[in-house]
């Protein structure tokens, strides 16, 4: 495979397992309007939980159990907010501080966990497509999977009464409230659901790493919301299907550009400062192209009214 090819498919894979913690973020903080600041944590409690399992001889399981303890962390989150009347902002912040000794806890005191003798979701792929056409690329064909699965679960579920209820509770909780529906089951729900998908991001991560560290999740949120905010730059505010696998796009968009960072050989320590850049640049270019047509009708007036003092 030539230089140019795997570097892309390096980007593409990275991309789209990140994808999974953007199409999180989608849900919480685009629909349900929560900026859930768990996501560094609960990403880290699924690429451990995920590999503890995975070690046990169990690497099928581990896919659902990192899924399970991420909808946990979503209901830690949902209870702090809703029933102990915390903050949203400082409930994702205690149980992302929580959680750091959680994970520790969970892979038994060490700070990393080794799978390079281990199977996983990604091995076991590769033994069931090494006689198909999928041979060469059988990592690329379960993240695809995946990721498709999670895009198709929410265009479906954002179409129910229950998605458009959550919407709704997004855009004027208030209005909901007075229609008799329960916004704590709603907000509950939504971020069980939504965490169940970062901790799978982390899951999947670990597996294809062959490795879960303490630190794996840090700056996943800013990823995130980097992606998401660049998924929205391409498709807009369209219709729900689009806008998922704009978020998609983002992440892998994102990941190319932190890929050619690395392959122009850039220090590591210099990625962090890469990502507040794309951060202020994917806020930055949707407000100046909103702001272009009134720069547009203030140059109009003000070139009018030099005609007519020149009259």
């Amino acid at each position: 495979m030539s230089p140019i090819l795997s570097l892309m498919q390096t980007a593409l894979e990275l991309g789209l397992i990140s994808s999974l913690t953007v199409l999180a973020l989608f849900l919480s903080y685009s629909m349900l309007n929560i900026c859930d600041l768990s996501t560094d944590g609960c990403f880290t409690l699924g690429a451990c939980v995920g590999s503890v399992v995975a070690l046990s001889g169990h690497p099928l399981l581990a896919v659902p159990a990192a899924m399970i303890a991420g909808m946990l962390s979503g209901l830690t989150t949902a209870v702090l907010q809703t029933r102990m009347g915390i903050d949203s902002l400082l409930s994702g912040i205690i149980v992302n501080t929580g959680l750091y000794s959680v994970n520790i806890a969970i892979m038994g005191g060490s700070s990393i966990l080794n799978l390079n003798k281990s199977a996983t979701v990604f091995s076991l792929s590769k033994d069931m497509l090494s006689d198909t056409p999928f041979k060469g690329a059988s990592r690329l064909a379960v993240i695809i999977l995946a990721v498709a699965l999670v895009v198709v679960f929410l265009s479906l579920f954002l179409k129910t009464r229950f998605g458009l209820a959550l919407r709704a509770t997004g855009n004027n909780p208030d209005m909901v409230r007075s229609s008799s529906i329960n916004t704590v089951m709603i907000i509950t729900v939504g971020l069980c659901i939504s965490n169940s998908f970062t901790a799978l991001s982390g899951c999947l991560l670990a597996a294809m790493q062959k490795s879960a560290n303490i630190d794996i999740g840090s700056g996943m949120l800013t990823v995130s919301l980097a992606s998401l905010l660049i998924g929205r730059a391409f498709m807009g505010k369209g219709k729900i299907p689009m806008r998922a696998v704009g978020a998609v796009m983002g992440a892998f968009v994102f990941r190319l550009v932190y890929t050619i960072a690395l392959r122009f050989n850039m220090p590591t320590f210099m990625l962090k400062l890469v990502s507040s850049v794309i951060v202020i640049f994917a806020i930055f270019i949707p407000y100046m192209k909103s702001r272009v047509p009134i720069l547009k009708r203030k140059a109009a007036h003000a070139s009018g009214r030099g005609e007519e003092g020149n009259a």
